[in-house]
């Protein structure tokens, strides 16, 4: 850690010194989705090296942020209470980022943890509270997120169900998130598509889901 200090005595650069190398936060951001395996891990994180991922793991348990614990019979990395700490600083990061996104670079994907985290950044619990309760599942790729609003409480899980609306969409999902794109022409576009249900709920979903650009 020596290597890492910056020299300073503040919350910062301490913080920094603990989550600032590259993938760290990355790795927090997934494992606020749920407990995740080594191997998940690597498979929501497709560019980073094996040898990185293994050092950041060690470090954040050295930290304190994270923990090997026992699930199903395998070892699964979580966070501490202490690394749940991070969620709002996540999801700040989130929004912050938002704003300079602009249009995805070849090769940039999205994952269902990376979504998720992205849904719970643009959930605006305030609008969804007056709104009837809605179930979505969102295609990205061959993962399915199952998304579930009820009033102010948004839970996202894996899978699918019977859903009032059932879409597809790439990363251009953004661009509907960030108010670019009017719901009806994400349709028309083929920005998004529509799988089954009712198709006009997606200005529900654009409603429920915004993070201005």
């Amino acid at each position: 850690m020596a290597a890492r200090e910056y020299g300073q005595y503040s919350g910062v650069t301490q913080a920094l010194e603990l989550v600032g190398e590259r993938w760290a936060m990355l790795i927090v951001r997934d494992l606020l989705v749920g407990p995740r395996r080594y191997g998940e891990l690597a498979a929501g994180l497709p560019r980073i090296p094996s040898n990185i991922l293994a050092a950041r793991l060690k470090e954040l348990q050295a930290a304190g942020v994270i923990r090997r614990a026992p699930h199903s019979r395998v070892i699964v990395y979580e966070l501490t209470p202490y690394g749940r700490e991070l969620e709002p600083v996540v999801l700040a990061l989130g929004a912050w980022g938002f704003k300079a996104m602009g249009d995805p670079r070849e090769m940039q994907i999205i994952t269902p943890d990376s979504m998720t985290m992205d849904l719970r950044t643009a959930f605006r619990p305030q609008v969804a509270a007056s709104l009837p309760a809605t179930a979505y599942v969102a295609r990205f790729g061959p993962a399915e997120l199952l998304i579930r609003v009820d009033g102010s409480a948004l839970d996202v899980t894996r899978g699918d169900a019977e859903v009032d609306l059932a879409f597809a969409a790439g990363t251009g999902i953004h661009r509907l998130i960030s108010g670019e794109l009017a719901p009806d022409h994400a349709i028309a576009t083929g920005v998004v598509t529509v799988l089954r249900g009712r198709g006009e709920l997606l200005g529900r979903f654009a409603s429920t889901f915004h993070l201005a650009a």
